[in-house]
């Protein structure tokens, strides 16, 4: 029997279940998928297109149905030409494109249309969702014109293969050793200390530690069981809303992580571009050398939570083994407006002056 049999399989014995058993059958399940999803070790000639090598500070992907305005999005964003017809599947292979916005450089990727069972390798599914796991942002294209449905169709999809969108990892420390036990800081109400044995020795893990620290349903447990979860924030971008009413286009305008555009009357696209530098949470660094004046015309483009150290990468790999300490100015300095110093593990925050010594 194939693994996508055993999906089937398993997805159908679902509905009879008790509690503990379906806890079995989600952590077979989950296995199975990610068994589906691991490449085969056998050779082949690699996806044309998909290898895109990941460049500039952050990676947002645009992932969507046929014909839903990506490759035009694109276009519009970026210089790159990406070809955009009327009829579905016109983008075949994954096409890079850069958007420069505050001295950020983004590279965005407009990745083939996704049809239902991608998850399962359907129409270049797996390598489409593969390059969505590198990237920092999605941005899901939605048809305005179309209902909400293409929605929950995607995130099955991309739910499938690990991808969890606009969610916060689960607060649980699982390792495995000879010895220990389940501990719990909260109260379970979405499952019990038997379910979670139960889901272990699906996996066959009999003696671990297990700390759970919020209350957590039986498939976010099996997704810390399998640590290879992307957490990702995602933006639903809605496409074509020249084509719908007012009271409708402001009406999915106020819905969360929801933005309504119009690529062909160039609507709303420059509070687009604010959202996806605010979702990207990227952190803005100025150098500054001995002497001179701060170089505000070049920005170091770092993620929220990045040190000093992350600094000197951003300039030279070797400066942070020459390091000596930094001068801050900025929010992150003690005594702003003047500058601190500090050592290589100091957070920075957006807009700061940094002035690096070397031994």
């Amino acid at each position: 029997m194939g693994v996508l049999e055993k999906i089937k399989q398993i997805e159908g014995m679902k509905n009879k279940a008790t509690e503990y058993h379906l806890g079995l059958l989600k952590a077979k399940l989950a296995r199975y998928r990610q068994q589906l999803l691991e490449p085969s070790s056998k050779g082949g000639k690699p996806g044309e297109g998909f290898d895109v090598q990941k460049s500039g500070d952050a990676r947002v992907a645009l992932i969507g149905f046929p014909s839903v305005g990506k490759s035009t999005f694109l276009s519009k964003m970026t210089k790159t030409v990406s070809e955009a017809a009327a009829y579905e599947f016109t983008t075949l292979t994954a096409i890079p494109g850069v958007l420069e916005y505050q001295g950020a450089r983004i590279q965005l990727l407009d990745l083939p249309g996704i049809v239902e069972g991608a998850s399962q390798g359907r129409g270049r599914g797996r390598q489409v969702v593969g390059v969505a796991k590198s990237a920092d942002l999605i941005i899901m294209m939605i048809d305005a014109t179309k209902t909400l449905e293409q929605r929950r169709l995607l995130e099955i999809e991309l739910d499938a293969v690990g991808i969890r969108l606009n969610k916060q990892k689960p607060d649980v420390v699982f390792k495995q050793k000879s010895g220990g036990g389940i501990n719990t800081t909260v109260k379970l109400t979405k499952m019990d200390e038997k379910t979670v044995r139960t889901v272990l020795s699906g996996y066959k893990i009999h003696n671990c530690e297990v700390m759970i620290r919020e209350d957590i349903t039986v498939d976010e447990f099996i997704d810390v069981l399998l640590g290879t979860r992307k957490y990702l924030p995602c933006l639903y971008v809605l496409n074509k809303i020249d084509g719908i009413s007012l009271e409708e286009c402001d009406r999915l305008a106020h819905l969360d992580h929801h933005v309504v555009i119009s690529c062909e009357m160039d609507l709303n696209l420059d509070y687009l571009m604010e959202r996806i530098w605010e979702e990207l949470s990227l952190v803005k660094v100025y150098t500054k050398k001995r002497g001179a004046h701060p170089d505000l015309e070049d920005p170091i483009c770092l993620r929220k939570g990045s040190t000093i150290e992350d600094v000197c990468h951003g300039i030279h790999r070797s400066l942070a083994a020459n390091f000596k300490y930094a001068l801050v100015w900025g929010k992150s300095s003690k005594f702003a407006p003047h500058a601190q110093k500090v050592g290589l593990n100091h957070l920075v925050a957006d807009e700061d002056v940094v002035s690096i010594f070397t031994k």
